[in-house]
């Protein structure tokens, strides 16, 4: 196994290695995908951290990672009909998805809402309060907010609650089914 490094986030205490030298810290399909994917892979760090405080404001305060380096993917459902469509949606910490609004226009959805916590764990393949956008099911669009985009750097998910991805987002804006959806991410309270 290679040295652990510091987290290329200037301020944060994360200690982090590269992703694929841990695969103790990934779920099975973020694993799978940084495999397939060689150069993606050599850009992806992988942290151990204290599951207990995988939520990201806890994550945040007890890791130096200020929010607007923290993306949160979320699963949300779109229903016209009987058609139901699965997607993941990637924000910073600071913003919460417009569901109602950005994702429900974009999904061509009657009604919009974040996914049965069920079915995002059993579809993803990931644990709660862990999912990620690197390795969710094919044809699942992953809409990506314009901030997390260009926000250089930033921790996401890794599928497991006990670690977190660091990984620039335009590598994020450049995953299988990405599309970058400008106004994703609204103000929290908005």
């Amino acid at each position: 196994m290679g040295a652990v490094s510091t987290a290329p986030l200037p301020e944060s205490r994360l200690a982090t290695a590269p992703a694929l030298e841990r695969p103790d810290l990934l779920a099975p399909p973020v694993a799978a995908a940084l495999r397939a994917d060689p150069a993606l892979a050599a850009q992806v760090l992988v942290a151990e951290i204290d599951p207990g405080l995988a939520d990201t404001a806890d994550f945040c305060a007890a890791y130096d990672v200020r929010p607007e380096e923290s993306a949160n993917c979320v699963v949300v459902a779109g229903r016209r009909g009987d058609r139901t469509t699965l997607a993941a949606c990637v924000v910073l910490a600071t913003t919460r998805a417009d569901v109602n609004g950005a994702v429900r226009r974009r999904l061509d959805a009657r009604r919009a809402s974040f996914a049965p916590m069920d079915d995002a764990v059993g579809r993803s393949g990931m644990e709660h309060g862990g999912i990620t956008p690197v390795g969710l099911p094919a044809g699942w669009p992953v809409l990506v907010d314009g901030a997390v985009a260009a926000a250089g750097p930033v921790v996401v998910g890794s599928g497991l609650r006990r670690s977190k991805l660091v990984l620039d987002g335009r590598l994020v804006a450049a995953l299988p089914g990405a599309e970058v959806l400008d106004g994703l991410g609204r103000p929290a309270g908005a």
